[in-house]
């Protein structure tokens, strides 16, 4: 069954073919049959009922510096030129993202979203993760500094996250005696009016940030993130090494969870971050991980999430 696939996605240009998520995925479409076209956010539209791309059929090639081929640009109607959407641009999750979840809920189900933009929209990382507070470690979600400075003097040793940032950025590790706490909120209340993530720090961290796959609410597979030395942040972005994992009972556990939720709202990839047993996001928009999964247990999480796909289109 052969779909015509519309990637939205961050510029192909830039990507890195070695740890891209989306890549791995369009190479799977490719060899499925699937027709692809690629385009960037900016250039999707709606006017009069009618949601457009301008966009451009693309082939893709695991080849350094040659990795895609870009044919010339159309104006593609979402829901009459297209079987599949893949939303894959990277947050933040700002009014752009949000706004183009709005959009894409015109065309979904009928042109199929990757994953659901509504239930996208109502599930950002640091607040769907709020659903299952006995799987978390004791977390604030608040802009008050009178409840920030309480849950400091409480557990001393914390994590300031903006809420609807990625990748690492902006998150910060205050130990007990760091004098820092007032000069970080008058930063984040400078920067944005959004509440922040207050979390209770946890040294496990130092044994690595485990990133577990779940293929429509299955999990499927996980790689362990460990910090760089003198850093608290696992993420790849920020200089974290991903090394093989298997998952402990308690992540399976974790995992039954909440994969019955995560399916019910058409959450067809989804990556969940676990420290020490204790769940801290649960990744909706843009999760990653599936290349580095597969060079560490020889497991192609992309079938399996086409399969997912092409069961829905039948």
């Amino acid at each position: 069954m052969a779909l015509r696939v519309a990637v939205q996605m961050d510029p192909i240009q830039s990507i890195n073919i070695e740890g891209d998520s989306t890549f791995a995925m369009m190479l799977e479409a490719q060899a499925r049959g699937h027709q692809l076209w690629h385009y960037h956010v900016r250039h999707l539209s709606m006017h009069a009922g009618r949601v457009i791309a301008h966009a451009q059929p693309v082939t893709v090639r695991r080849e350094f510096g040659n990795h895609f081929t870009l044919g010339e640009t159309v104006e593609l109607d979402l829901e009459r030129d297209a079987d599949v959407v893949l939303m894959r641009q990277d947050p933040p999750f700002d009014m752009a993202y949000i706004t183009a979840t709005h959009i894409l809920q015109h065309i979904h189900p009928k042109t199929l979203v990757v994953n659901d933009p509504e239930h996208v929209r109502n599930a950002p990382e640091k607040l769907f993760v709020l659903r299952f507070p006995e799987l978390m470690p004791e977390t604030l979600v608040s802009s008050d500094v009178r409840e920030i400075r309480k849950f400091r003097a409480k557990h001393g040793d914390i994590v300031l996250k903006p809420l609807f940032g990625n990748g690492g950025a902006g998150v910060f590790h205050l130990r007990p005696d760091d004098p820092n706490l007032n000069s970080l909120l008058e930063m984040f209340t400078e920067r944005s009016r959004e509440p922040l993530m207050v979390q209770q720090y946890l040294p496990s961290v130092r044994q690595g940030d485990k990133r577990v796959i779940l293929v429509d609410g299955e999990a499927m597979g996980a790689i362990n993130r460990v910090p760089a030395e003198g850093e608290s942040r696992s993420n790849m972005h920020v200089g974290g090494r991903p090394e093989p994992t298997t998952l402990t009972e308690r992540e399976k556990e974790i995992c039954r969870i909440i994969g019955p939720e995560l399916r019910a709202r058409g959450l067809i990839f989804v990556g969940i971050d676990v420290i020490g047993g204790h769940l801290t996001e649960i990744n909706v928009t843009s999760p990653t991980g599936l290349q580095e999964l597969a060079r560490f247990d020889g497991v192609h999480l992309e079938k399996a999430i086409w399969d997912a796909i092409e069961a829905r289109r039948r």
